[in-house]
């Protein structure tokens, strides 16, 4: 169930594995693949050059690992070269279809699920799921149907608008799982105050700190984007989910932003008094103006109340100390996200532990299976999602062809 990108994925695989067997993919919405069609600002990052485990957060590295090695980058490249979808790479080791469109990736997908027979269902949004003793029953508004086996590829609750509200956590859960709760993530963050206001539309790279009680100091380096409710940018999404999980977890958690990544107070500091040597008349917002958007450093010399104007001959001591120990711990005083709205993938779950590393099959209700978001996975940005998408699939539907025996129960 869920005409996603996992969900198409397992239907054409297990189509293309048993070709005999009747494959269905329910989804509840009228269109499939909205997530698709939105994903890298549209054009569908639809993986990376090089994924690992260490990319994403989740129960088990190790069952990650094992996942992704099971359906690694290149499987997915031919898959889509396979189906008349070309990849070339963008920076950062990302891959997009050679179309920049996210609906050649989705029309693909579709097209094959269609030439192998795969029967696609929208507006049959799954309200019960009952198992018997041959296999499950499953109400889907009117209409009900019987199948051997299920797979659970209902995402989590990202953009909800696309019909990824989480009512496949809830089937879960009444086939007798538990969850990991669930937190947006990959979300642009809401701040206090107004720093960031006047900075809104500036990009700079960073190296930004989740400091959460009792937990390991979490470092991401990468661009920000100052934006008129907070911050948001690729270095901003990465760490969102682990200030959401400290907050789940009711933990204190503080966030803060090194402007100058790579330096270290004392670092800075030595720079600053080069500068001063070698230009002494120089201006101070100037000086920094060369480490930094010019904007950024005037906002935030205003707010330390030191004038820019200072040449850097008569900076004092304390000024340029409190400047270098500022710009490395810069404070970014969070108080939400953007909510799932906004948020490109969910965190949390159905638990690894609660599924099977060589099938992600049920270990809870015999003949159910997970893929996608649904489980208790979530990657960086960069096209790292989608892997998973792929992957997990391949090995639900493999799974499915090494279960399902020719004269086993059908779809119908």
């Amino acid at each position: 169930m869920g005409g996603g990108a996992a969900g198409l994925a397992t239907g054409i695989f297990a189509a293309r594995l048993m070709p005999l067997r009747s494959v269905v993919v329910l989804d509840g919405a009228g269109k499939l693949g909205a997530k698709i069609l939105v994903s890298g600002g549209g054009r569908c990052n639809v993986t990376n050059r090089v994924v690992t485990a260490a990319d994403f957060c989740g129960g088990s590295p190790h069952l990650i690992k094992q996942v992704l090695a099971t359906f690694p980058v290149a499987h997915t490249v031919a898959f889509f070269q396979e189906i008349g979808v070309e990849l070339y790479e963008e920076d950062d080791g990302k891959l997009f279809p050679k179309t920049n469109r996210a609906p050649t990736v989705l029309e693909a997908m579709v097209g094959e699920a269609v030439r192998l027979g795969v029967r696609i269902l929208p507006r049959h949004r799954v309200s019960n799921m009952r198992r018997g003793a041959s296999g499950f029953h499953i109400a889907a508004g009117a209409n009900s149907l019987f199948a051997g086996k299920v797979v659970l590829a209902t995402g989590g609750q990202s953009f909800p608008k696309t019909g990824s509200d989480g009512s496949g956590y809830r089937l879960a859960e009444e086939l007798g799982h538990t969850l990991v709760p669930p937190t947006p993530a990959l979300v642009p963050l809401v701040m206090d105050g107004d720093f960031h206001v006047p900075l809104s539309g500036i990009s700079h790279n960073v190296e930004l700190t989740v400091q959460a009680a009792g937990r390991k100091p979490v470092r991401v380096c990468g661009v920000l984007l100052w934006t008129h409710f907070g911050v948001s940018g690729p270095a901003v999404l990465d760490v969102s989910r682990h200030w959401h999980r400290a907050r789940l977890e009711q933990r204190d958690v503080a966030m803060f932003a090194n402007l100058v990544p790579g330096d270290d107070p004392d670092g800075l500091e030595g720079r600053l008094l080069a500068l001063a040597s070698a230009q002494p008349r120089l201006q101070l917002h100037n000086a920094l103006a060369r480490l930094l958007p010019a904007r950024v450093a005037d906002a935030l010399l205003g707010a330390l109340g030191i004038p820019g104007t200072i040449l850097m001959a008569h900076l004092p001591k304390e000024f340029r100390r409190h400047v270098a120990r500022a710009l490395v711990r810069w404070p970014l005083p969070v108080r939400d996200s953007r909510g799932y709205s906004h948020a490109e993938v969910t965190a949390g779950g159905v638990p690894l532990t609660e599924v099977d590393a060589r099938s992600l099959g049920s270990r809870k209700c015999p003949g159910l299976y997970f893929a996608g978001e649904i489980l208790d996975v979530d990657g960086r940005i960069g096209g790292f999602n989608f892997q998973w998408a792929w992957a997990s699939a391949w090995v639900v539907a493999t799974a499915l062809a090494r279960a399902v025996k020719p004269d086993g129960p059908s779809v119908r």
